[in-house]
């Protein structure tokens, strides 16, 4: 699937009606995580659309660290990111900032406030003001230190600054209505003690801003027109405001919200996923179950699918939960335009042929991709002793079954026609090896009868074969809205990865990391950075629809249906 355009929304429909009208003669935009943690697929919709909407209007968007946190930061997070946001195909060229590069005036209009007489250096306990702030039902109660005195709190504050203070000891309060019905607005947190390392001003600062004081001003000092952010700050719009008209702000950005990205079985919280990477539940941030955009990269997830999805799902206010079906169909219809073909046994049943020449060993040629000629050919080899696959055999099956099965012949993919002519099987019953006889005269599937076989399946040389791990992933929740009715861990799925030791096709030892490619009937597959040359490791990124799998399902259950 072609890349698809963005269709107009809202926020579109908002930045061209402002360039229409003058109110703004170009756009710019910002994307800004907090370096706390890792992009995830719900930060790529906001990437797609702060990067999308300014590169359509000729604008630019600029690449902003909300850094106001040392608690919680750490320079990996701030390198990670670049990586994802330019992985996923976004360039923010000069206009890389920091919300630490604006501490020194961020600190000076704070100190406005104060003199303006509306903020103040508060000393209640934390729990003081939690119960004093009210409820939606109830106003809160103002502050003891609300009143005090401009030069006694501007004091205080560059005592806060200097480190005279434990952490929690004050904090500094911005002067609004604790009888708002607006709880943002019952005089919010602007600065708060840390003695903590910063990752780019070190130990310059002990004081550090509120993300709702940093955020509003950042923008307006890069002259941020358009402040998009997702719905759960509609509510803080309000704060925005109050901060941008009273202070001496060099530009009044506006603030739009839209509906984030609520993906089924999928859990976005950057603080639950770094729990499940704390707690050991996944191996890293990267782990391919998981939602971020370096695990997805990892899983084989592809830049233009994405987008495309980001594309897809457009952008919206009301809320509601996208299936992840739709992302993998999305991923599927890009994979399978780029992706080359190759053939790999999971689950390894040994076929003999007892009518081949010994030792004989026969080149058949194979197309790297069967809808694009251009992509070239392969050799691979053919001999008497094959992998196939377990289900690709059944010593009993139903009408409709086209596979290998006694006395039916079937195509071996590239390959002649084979017949079963038996089968064996281990002290359990378990079929452990086929027997089958080929027509030589059937290479490419063509004979001098014009016989013709309903079933092809796929094979790999037992002699020549590659030995791989290969990981399948399954959701890494059970639920559709992990965490929905309790604790998100009750929701784990234990099976999302399952293992196998699987038989591939020599061209497979040379793929790169990171490159997918189709296992021909099983889906597509990435090579992970775990591999060896001697072992590679694959991870499935999806998998292909089944349709004897479907059909299998529809007719033992008509069978089930006819029994009753």
């Amino acid at each position: 699937m072609n890349e698809k355009e963005s269709a107009a929304d809202f926020v579109r429909t908002i930045i061209a009606e402002d360039l229409a009208s003058g109110k703004h003669k170009s756009i710019v935009t910002r994307f800004p995580p907090e370096p706390n943690g890792y992009l995830h697929v719900g930060h790529a919709k906001a990437i797609c659309l702060d990067f999308g909407v300014a590169a359509e209007f000729n604008g630019r968007c600029h690449l902003r660290f909300d850094d106001t946190n040392p608690s919680k930061e750490e320079q990996h997070y701030i390198d990670a990111i670049k990586e994802d946001v330019t992985w996923l195909g976004f360039d923010w060229g000069e206009h890389l900032y920091h919300a630490s590069d604006y501490f020194d005036q961020l600190y000076d209009w704070a100190c406005h406030l104060i003199r303006e007489g509306l903020a103040y250096v508060e000393e209640q306990s934390a729990e003081d003001m939690r119960k004093n702030r009210g409820d939606l039902q109830n106003p809160g109660v103002n502050s003891p230190f609300r009143d005090r005195p401009v030069e006694e709190s501007l004091d205080l504050f560059a005592r806060m600054r200097a480190g005279e203070f434990e952490n929690g000891a004050k904090i500094l309060r911005a002067k609004i209505d604790m009888a708002s019905p607006n709880m943002v607005l019952r005089d919010p947190a602007i600065y708060r003690i840390q003695h903590r390392t910063h990752p780019r001003t070190g130990d310059t600062w002990c004081i550090y801003p509120m993300y709702d004081f940093a955020h509003g001003q950042s923008d307006a000092i890069e002259g941020i027109t358009h402040s998009l952010c997702t719905m759960e700050f509609e509510n803080h719009r309000p704060l925005y405001d109050w901060f941008t008209t009273n202070l001496p702000v060099p530009a009044v950005p506006r603030q739009y919200e839209f509906a984030r990205l609520n993906l089924s079985y999928t859990m976005t919280s950057k603080r639950k996923l770094k729990k499940l990477v704390d707690e050991g539940v996944v191996n890293s941030w990267d782990d391919p179950r998981m939602p971020t955009l370096s695990g997805m990269r990892r899983r084989g997830f592809t830049p233009a699918a994405i987008r495309n999805f980001c594309a897809t799902i457009g952008v919206k206010r009301t809320e509601g939960t996208v299936d992840f079906s739709l992302l993998e169909s999305i991923l599927r219809d890009d994979l399978n335009d780029v992706a080359h073909r190759r053939m790999a046994v999971l689950k390894p049943l040994k076929v003999v042929i007892e009518n081949w020449p010994e030792g004989h060993v026969e080149m058949v040629e194979a197309m790297n991709h069967p809808g694009k000629p251009e992509l070239g050919t392969r050799e691979i080899p053919f001999c008497g002793e094959l992998w196939i696959e377990q289900d690709d055999f059944r010593e009993e099956a139903p009408r409709k079954y086209f596979r290998l099965k006694p006395g039916q012949e079937v195509r071996f993919r590239y390959g002649y026609y084979l017949a079963c002519s038996g089968f064996e099987t281990d002290e359990s019953g378990q079929v452990n090896l086929v027997r089958c006889t080929y027509d030589p005269e059937s290479k490419g599937g063509n004979t001098e009868d014009g016989r013709k076989v309903k079933g092809t399946i796929h094979w790999v040389s037992a002699q020549h074969a590659v030995d791989s791990e290969v990981r399948l992933y399954d959701h890494l929740f059970r639920e559709i809205q992990p965490g929905a009715n309790g604790d998100f861990m009750d929701d784990l799925n234990p099976d999302s990865l399952t293992t196998a030791s699987a038989k591939l096709e020599p061209a497979l030892a040379s793929v790169g990391v990171g490159e997918v490619v189709q296992f021909e009937r099983s889906g597509y597959f990435c090579m992970d950075r775990d591999g060896t040359a001697d072992k590679p490791v694959f991870n499935r990124t999806v998998a292909l629809r089944d349709s004897w799998a479907k059909l299998e399902k529809k007719l033992n259950k008509q069978q089930a249906e006819g029994a009753k």
